[in-house]
């Protein structure tokens, strides 16, 4: 059995943004595609909605990718990250038992 690799989380992050620009560039190109002329009523109502729920997603993924960019600047200029400014998991997480 081999050696497990440490978690190195600026490596993961730098993974994930790569992962994430694929993403977005998949769903750009989806967003491009021209909606069938021969769809109808309900049919074209779903493509549309399948477009914009697209672009809604789209732009989360922006949002979020740019997080961890800041997020791995801050890492690699101080050495780790302020806990106290990272809510990116909600309510909960920022309004949560404080010590």
């Amino acid at each position: 059995m081999g050696r497990k690799r440490k978690f190195d989380t600026s490596e993961e992050m730098q993974s994930f943004l790569e992962s994430m620009e694929v993403a977005i560039r998949t769903m750009v190109q989806e967003i491009q595609k021209p909606v069938d002329q021969d769809l109808t009523g309900s049919g074209r109502k779903a493509e549309l909605q399948s477009i914009k729920q697209t672009a809604q997603d789209c732009r989360d993924m922006f949002r979020m990718r740019m997080e961890v960019e800041n997020m791995l600047k801050e890492l690699s200029e101080s050495g780790g990250l302020d806990e106290s400014r990272d809510y990116s998991a909600g309510f909960a997480e920022q309004f949560g038992s404080n010590p």
